[in-house]
């Protein structure tokens, strides 16, 4: 059978996927409480209080590069929604993150920083059987320096505030039977043609001079 044109009609499609069995968007706002860190050190010298412009002290806030989340458990629950007996997932999820310090320097120049890894725990109710992925994607993530004390002796006490926006999906992957369009390749751009020659711009005031030296 030869193959059909990619254009003119639909075609019955089989195609992989991912089917979203569950999918909840929540916010969270929790403190960081950093007690006793030494200061960042700087041209192999610890940094004092004296040292750091300490109210402009800022963070920033990001998900664990290596694993941002994991699940620890999952356990079966049964709801009542609209009078239907339902058996639903509690899922507990640890999240992973790292908050970095700014300190902006008194004598100026590149600012100094630290990282300061961390977890917080939650749990979800989600429609999450066995075999379902826990997929999870920050769609915000900020923080602010709610309090920030410096020690003579070097350390420091800071209250950090963190926001985060996440969508939290259970999945798992289906293949699908649809009838749909294919895709076909846009139009080519053409190729720009080449530039015309130029020469810089002369100075006939000065040269050539035609006054012949008189």
């Amino acid at each position: 059978m030869q193959a059909k044109n990619l254009s003119g009609g639909q075609e019955l499609l089989c195609i992989n996927t991912e089917k979203v069995y569950d999918w909840i968007l929540n916010e969270a706002n929790f403190e960081l409480i950093l007690t006793d860190e030494d200061l960042p050190i700087v041209d192999e010298e610890a940094l004092t209080c004296d040292d750091i412009i300490l109210d402009e002290v800022t963070c920033e806030v990001t998900p664990d590069p290596v694993t941002p989340f994991e699940e620890l458990s999952r356990e079966d629950r049964s709801f009542v929604i609209d009078g239907t007996l339902i058996t639903l997932q509690l899922v507990t999820i640890r999240k992973n993150f790292v908050v970095t310090l700014t300190f902006p320097l008194v004598a100026g120049g590149a600012d100094a920083t630290a990282e300061f890894p961390f977890s917080r725990c939650e749990q979800v109710v989600l429609c999450a059987p066995t075999g379902t992925d826990i997929e999870i994607t920050f769609t915000e993530l900020d923080c602010f320096v709610c309090d920030f004390d410096c020690d003579v002796d070097g350390t420091f006490d800071a209250v950090i505030n963190v926001r985060l926006c996440q969508s939290i999906q259970s999945t798992f992957d289906v293949t699908l039977e649809i009838v749909a369009d294919f895709c076909e390749p846009r139009e080519e751009l053409p190729v720009p043609s080449c530039p015309a020659p130029t020469i810089p711009p002369q100075c006939p005031v000065l040269f050539p001079n035609d006054d012949n030296g008189e």
